[in-house]
Formats: C-alpha cells, structure tokens, sequence
C-alpha cells in the first residue's frame, strides 16, 4: 500500500486534474508483461523468470541473460566473443570460452527434465560459440 503525506497527495490530486483535463493522454497498462513463448518453455522478461514445462527454473544473473540472447538469436550461432561482449558488457580477450562453457554447462544441467527431453537445446558449435535450436 502506497501512503502520501500531505505534500505528495497535493501533487498527485493536481497531476490527477490536469489528465483529466486532456482526454487525449494515452493511458499505459503497467501489468502488461513481455513473455516469449514455445511450447513447453516461457521467459517472462519483466520478471526474468524461465518456466520449462511447467517448472519454474532458477538461474543466475548470467545463466539467465546468457539463455535469453540465445533464444532471442533462435537458430543462429553466437560467437564466444559476441556472448562475452552481450553478456558481460566487455570486450573479449579471448579467454572468455571457459567462463561461458562453465555458465552454458551448467544452464544445460537446470533446464533438462529427467522424465522428458525438452523440445529445445543448447548447441555447441565446436571452437564457434553456441546457437539455440528449438526442435
């Protein structure tokens, strides 16, 4: 619950008469969330929150915006060095590729349901980078 003291109520009762004024102000929803969505997989971005298959995954920082420029690139493959610089907002020295094995190995480990492969994976192209592919 959002309390105002005396001054804030002011401001927000005089900001409140002037869009009334003007019918014209575009209204803004802000519940409307961005999800991107495959079957059995769903980012919501607003949140940075992953659901495979019903299970809600819990990565960290660099898992998950590491995940989520490989789904937005589906089907391309990324450089070590283009996830380097996307990710960690750095130029590449070229000793990045283990840092981002070991963040992609163990992103792979938390979005593999035991009881099902999963209509989508991670795939390492051999000395390249990594591409999303969904199946």
């Amino acid at each position: 619950m959002i309390e105002f003291n005396e001054q804030d109520s002011a401001a927000f009762n005089e900001v409140m008469e002037v869009m009334k004024r003007y019918s014209d102000f575009d209204t803004v929803d802000l519940n409307e969330e961005t999800i991107l969505s495959f079957p059995g997989l769903e980012i919501n971005l607003a949140r940075r929150k992953i659901t495979s298959d019903g299970r809600e995954i819990s990565l960290t920082a660099k898992e998950y915006d590491i995940f989520c420029l490989l789904v937005a690139n589906k089907n391309r493959v990324l450089t070590y060095d283009q996830i380097y610089e996307k990710v960690w907002g750095d130029f590449s020295s070229g000793g990045e590729r283990e840092t981002i094995g070991f963040h992609v190995r163990n992103l792979r480990k938390k979005l593999i349901d035991t009881d099902q492969a999963p209509a989508y994976q991670i795939e390492s192209i051999r000395d390249v980078g990594y591409r999303f592919q969904y199946n």
